[in-house]
């Protein structure tokens, strides 16, 4: 992290993927920043009946990492038990409203860097041309591994202004 305003190559990872990785861990960094110090109280705040917690975003986005690894590394779909791992946090709403509250902030950490870490191993494992691989995504549109894994991190992006917003709530 102490690089964290570079997109550069990261030992042991190649070029394009490195450059992935800088911006995954600068959108990390910057939720991190985002949640630090916050109280269960706060993580479970919701805003009106119909909004999600911080708490539940969080492990939103460890959620959608995992299922893109599953899909883009094991080219396949959540299991059933990995469904009721996650599916609560993929899904949100009420779901997770019902299923993702009374955890401390070390417990979404835990998960985010559980998942986080996993990413790393994978991306290893791969080069450049991995990125490019091509499969049909949302509406059977086209899409490559590339587009899909910066969808992981737009989609934290996206979510982390919520979290700023509520935060921002949960406080005053």
């Amino acid at each position: 992290m102490n690089q964290i305003f570079l997109i550069t190559d990261i030992p042991g990872y190649s070029p394009q993927i490195s450059r992935l990785l800088s911006m995954m861990n600068y959108a990390r960094y910057t939720t991190l920043e985002a949640v630090k110090g916050l109280t269960v109280e706060q993580l479970d705040y919701l805003l009106d009946a119909q909004s999600n917690s911080i708490g539940a975003l969080l492990l939103h986005y460890a959620a959608v990492e995992y299922a893109y690894q599953v899909a883009t590394f094991e080219q396949r779909d959540l299991s059933e038990e990995e469904l009721t791992r996650w599916g609560p946090a993929l899904n949100l709403g009420d779901e997770g409203r019902a299923n993702i509250k009374g955890n401390d902030l070390s417990y979404y950490l835990d998960r985010l860097n559980e998942v986080r870490q996993k990413t790393y191993e994978l991306f290893a494992t791969v080069d450049d041309n991995w990125l490019y691989t091509e499969e049909e995504f949302w509406h059977n549109k086209p899409a490559n591994y590339y587009f899909m894994w910066f969808h992981v991190f737009e989609d934290e992006i996206n979510h982390r202004g919520q979290i700023r917003l509520i935060r921002k709530r949960a406080l005053a």
